[in-house]
């Protein structure tokens, strides 16, 4: 507001500058100022009279004012919107945190990057043009006002040329909005893309099909630059046709005023600078609200995201859980996805320190059962007990952070070993002695001393130059700093060459009696030495015993046995 009315006011001081050329006299009359003669007359009142020097200084100063508003302005806007986007970005992330693992497991990885990413700069973008929409119709007002008190005749013959230009653009707006939600439908798809691209490259490679699933990542993207270039197009025709539709409006009413309403010139110059600067800005704001519309599907798409996963948030106890001292009871567990029984009756009870193995065929619920244990899955029927409190009373993550959880494929961040195995701790001297005591009992204590930089080494993408054993033993290492009480490994060994999984083996081995170890196994020589082993059998626990009493007592565990060569 401040900005349209000193401009206003600036543009206003051009009157009398206009009169001192027409004529000799280099003093005018603030009544001559017509509308405008409050100025004139309340210079008069201060003593100050309209001369030359007068109105050009009180021109540069409302134009030097309008300058420092205009800076405080845009730096209030830039404030505003780089806190909008923090906002947003935190949702975001703080929202996924707690995303429920159910949801996550059934949700489109595409769509997740694509919002994080992409999607986030497409916010941004829309709500600077949202604001600039605002910002343009703010002073559109101001100067329609300005205008109309200067020459209320011409301003209201050039607003009614103004709106029925607008008219043109309904149409071009509507199919913007079109464009940009399938633009942000196809980039989902690219972006999930990409990521299996990236995911499944050695497999891509190896086969021969990296140029076939290139194709389909350009067609996708030949999709999204179909859509960008027919909203550009529009964009350029507005922006072609905005000008020479404001001089037409403008031109036509100039003529009507001066040969058919007789009007003086210098108030229609006064009128039309307000106007013309009013039309710009109309034109402005259609421009961005253009824009606006451009990324709307963006903003429609990280709205419905953020409902999503905030609908998908996990709900958890809010008892803190503290360390592990006794047992966990399984009791008369059910667990359902859909239509289809995973789980069914499921009774038992682990005991600390206890190694456990839990073996059947593949889809028996031996992972169902490990990530109901690891509070990743609630049950649809029964319950777990944790030392004879309901896993649900307690807050998930409390008790999540008491698990060391070793999965078939390792999980190898792109960094130093050193932020690999703890997480990105402070590197001081109790962290460092505790980091190479993790390594030791992983058994990678000399594989890292070996390393050109030790523990600062760089391992690259996923581990990308380590073998399957030093990648599971840098996980277990990992899951050793945090001073855990459980270690679930879930086919830790499957992938491994038969004298990897012997070492790895002999790790767990040296492990037992000092957490309580869950594991999850194909391989049935990993798991020889665990103190019980569960055998499942379609979503029901079919025997408990070590390996011998299985082995004598179960025909099913005696042929997986037999056929493993054990």
């Amino acid at each position: 507001m401040l900005v349209g009315l000193l401009d206003g006011l600036g543009l206003a001081m051009f009157i009398p500058l206009l009169q001192m050329v027409d004529s000799a006299n280099k003093q005018v009359n603030p009544e001559d100022m017509g509308n405008m003669a409050f100025l004139g007359r309340g210079l008069a009142a201060m003593g100050i009279p309209l001369t030359l020097g007068v109105v050009l200084f009180i021109i540069l100063f409302f134009f030097s004012m309008k300058g420092i508003v205009k800076f405080f302005e845009g730096y209030v806007r830039v404030r505003n919107e780089q806190s909008f986007m923090k906002n947003i970005r935190y949702q975001n992330i703080r929202a996924l945190a707690k995303y429920n693992y159910n949801h996550f497991m059934n949700a489109d990885v595409g769509r997740i990057q694509n919002s994080f990413t992409a999607e986030v700069v497409k916010v941004n973008q829309g709500y600077r043009y949202y604001f600039m929409c605002m910002q343009y119709g703010v002073s559109v007002i101001v100067y329609v006002f300005l205008a109309f008190l200067a020459n209320p005749q011409f301003a209201l013959m050039v607003a009614v040329g103004g709106a029925l230009s607008g008219v043109i653009f309904t149409r071009m707006h509507r199919k913007t909005k079109v464009l940009s939600k399938k633009v942000t439908v196809d980039s989902h798809l690219f972006q999930g893309l990409l990521i299996q691209k990236v995911a499944f490259f050695k497999y891509l490679k190896a086969t021969g099909l990296m140029n076939r699933f290139a194709s389909r990542l350009e067609e996708t993207n030949d999709n999204i630059e179909r859509s960008q270039r027919k909203a550009g197009m529009i964009n350029a025709a507005m922006a072609a046709i905005r000008e020479p539709l404001v001089i037409l409006v403008v031109v036509s009413v100039i003529l009507v005023q001066v040969f058919y309403f007789n009007q003086k010139i210098a108030l229609i110059i006064l009128s039309l600078l307000l106007f013309y600067r009013a039309l710009t800005f109309l034109m402005g704001l259609q421009n961005f609200w253009n824009l606006f519309l451009n990324v709307s599907g963006s903003l429609l798409n990280m709205d419905l995201f953020l409902k999503e996963l905030k609908a998908g948030k996990e709900n958890t106890g809010a008892e803190k859980f503290d360390r592990f001292r006794d047992k966990i009871e399984v009791k008369d567990l059910c667990f359902s996805y859909e239509d289809k029984k995973i789980l069914e009756n499921v009774n038992l009870t682990l005991y600390k320190n206890e190694t456990v193995a839990i073996v059947g065929e593949s889809g028996s619920g031996k992972t169902t059962l490990v990530n109901m244990l690891a509070a990743l899955l609630k049950p649809v029927f029964g319950e777990i007990l944790v030392d004879g409190v309901s896993l649900s009373k307690y807050k998930a993550e409390t008790f999540q952070r008491c698990i060391g959880y070793i999965t078939q494929e390792p999980v190898i961040f792109n960094d130093n070993i050193f932020n690999n195995v703890t997480f990105w701790s402070e590197p001081n001297e109790k962290n460092i002695e505790k980091f190479w005591s993790a390594l030791k009992k992983a058994s990678i204590e000399d594989f890292v001393k070996l390393q050109p930089d030790k523990e600062f080494t760089i391992l690259g993408n996923n581990g990308i130059n380590l073998s399957g054993g030093q990648k599971q033993r840098l996980s277990i290492a990992r899951e050793l700093y945090k001073d855990v009480d459980f270690l679930f490994m879930d086919e830790a060994t499957s992938a491994l060459d038969s004298e990897t999984e012997l070492a790895i083996r002999d790790n767990i081995d040296e492990l037992k009696g000092k957490y309580s170890i869950i594991i999850i196994a194909h391989r049935l020589s990993t798991v020889r030495n665990a103190d019980r082993i569960i055998l499942m059998h379609k979503g029901k626990i079919e025997q408990i015993g070590n390996f011998e009493q299985l082995l004598q007592s179960s025909p099913s565990f005696k042929k997986m046995v037999e056929l493993q060569g054990i």
